[in-house]
């Protein structure tokens, strides 16, 4: 095996025990003498494999120092990446959220065109506030197909993930696209998320499709860049994963 294909294998095991958990964070990996003498290699080699890791944004410490696990990777599975709830357990944080409007309505041009509608066909709508140990992180809009989005109505959407309730009654959320901006602060998304109007935020729109390719929500979340960020990650042998690392109001990681 080459030199390449060896750091990539390394780096590729590595982040496969971070994601199952065998390697904790904020807990060390193996020292750079255990890695050469597990793997049969040369120490540069596990250093290559050491940076790109470090570069994903998975583990911190300088060469020559036993690396510390940062984050796991987030989004995968899918429901976890799409569950802001999944994320922020996963953390080891409390997620909240209030439900500010759930209503049936017709479709705008961005939402029909996403979903494949006409303008002006159902969907259901809703607007979220989302939180983490009680502040403000996320607001949270999304428009569901009709029969899809008739099943909120079915289960109290403060007591969790809408993903986790879809799922049990068995919607089909199979593969979204993610596109990912900056936009001023609107007046009234200012006030809810505790920020002065025009000020900076964090947008991901997102469409998730069924296993059949059929769009069935569109969403539309904004999220303050003081306390959230997102890292995409990608390797030649793994998926692209974005990863949304959260930050205190000084910008610092969250304790």
């Amino acid at each position: 095996m080459s030199p390449e294909s060896m750091h990539a294998k390394i780096a590729g095991t590595l982040r496969d025990r971070i994601v199952a958990g065998t390697l904790s964070v904020g807990g060390p990996l193996p020292s750079e003498a255990q890695l050469v003498e597990e793997f049969n290699t040369s120490r540069g080699t596990v250093r290559q494999a050491l940076a790109a890791l470090r570069n994903e944004g998975l583990i911190e410490g300088r060469q020559g120092q036993s690396p510390v696990v940062r984050c796991a990777p987030m989004g995968q599975p899918f429901e976890t990446f799409l569950s802001f709830t999944a994320w922020a357990e996963q953390l080891g944080h409390r997620p909240g959220q209030r439900t500010l409007e759930i209503a049936r309505r017709g479709a705008s041009e961005a939402t029909a065109a996403a979903l494949g509608l006409d303008p002006g066909d159902h969907v259901v709508d809703v607007l979220r506030l989302r939180l983490i140990d009680d502040r403000p992180v996320m607001l949270e809009r999304s428009s569901f197909v009709l029969d899809l989005g008739m099943l909120l109505f079915q289960f109290d959407l403060d007591a969790g993930s809408i993903y986790t309730g879809l799922t049990a009654r068995g919607a089909d959320l199979a593969t979204a696209t993610h596109t990912i901006d900056a936009i001023s602060a609107p007046a009234a998304d200012a006030v809810l998320l505790e920020i002065e109007a025009g000020g900076p935020l964090l947008r991901e729109r997102r469409t998730a499709t069924t296993r059949e390719g059929r769009p069935v929500e569109y969403a539309d979340d904004r999220y303050r860049p003081d306390r959230v960020t997102f890292t995409i990650a990608n390797a030649r042998t793994q998926r692209l994963a974005v990863v949304r690392d959260m930050f205190d109001p000084g910008g610092n990681p969250w304790p």
